[in-house]
C-alpha cells in the first residue's frame, strides 16, 4: 500500500504543490514503508522548506532513530524542542523531550 502512495506523491514533486507537507508526507510513507533513510531525506527536504515545522522534527527524530543515528536523532529533537517552544507549540516540545528522553535512555546515555 505505502508504495502505491509513495509513487503518487513522488509525481507532485517539483510541481506546484511541492512544499514541506508534501515532503513530511512522502517522508512518512517512506518510514512505514521501512525506509528510515528515504524518510530521513523527505524530511531534512521539508524542513528546509519551513524550518518551523515542528512534526517534520519530530518525525526526522523518529527517523534517524530507526536508522540507528542516536547522535542525529537527538539533535533533531533537541532543535524540535527549540522551535516547538519558540512557536509556543508546548505539546510537540514535550512529546519531542518524552522522546529523546526514552532514547538516551536506550542508548545507555544518562537523562539530562
Amino acid at each position: 500500500m505505502s508504495t502505491a502512495i509513495i509513487a503518487n506523491l513522488e509525481k507532485l514533486l517539483g510541481g506546484a504543490r511541492d512544499g514541506a507537507l508534501l515532503r513530511y508526507a512522502l517522508g512518512n510513507e517512506w518510514l512505514k514503508a521501512g525506509n528510515p533513510g528515504q524518510a530521513a531525506a523527505c524530511l531534512h527536504a521539508a524542513l528546509e522548506r519551513d524550518a518551523s515545522y515542528t512534526a517534520a522534527w519530530k518525525l526526522l527524530g523518529k527517523a534517524l532513530a530507526e536508522r540507528g543515528d542516536i547522535a542525529a536523532a537527538l539533535a533533531a529533537y533537541s532543535e524540535g524542542i527549540r522551535v516547538a517552544e519558540a512557536k509556543g507549540d508546548v505539546q510537540a516540545a514535550k512529546e519531542m523531550a518524552l522522546f529523546a528522553k526514552r532514547l538516551r535512555r536506550v542508548a545507555g546515555e544518562s537523562a539530562s
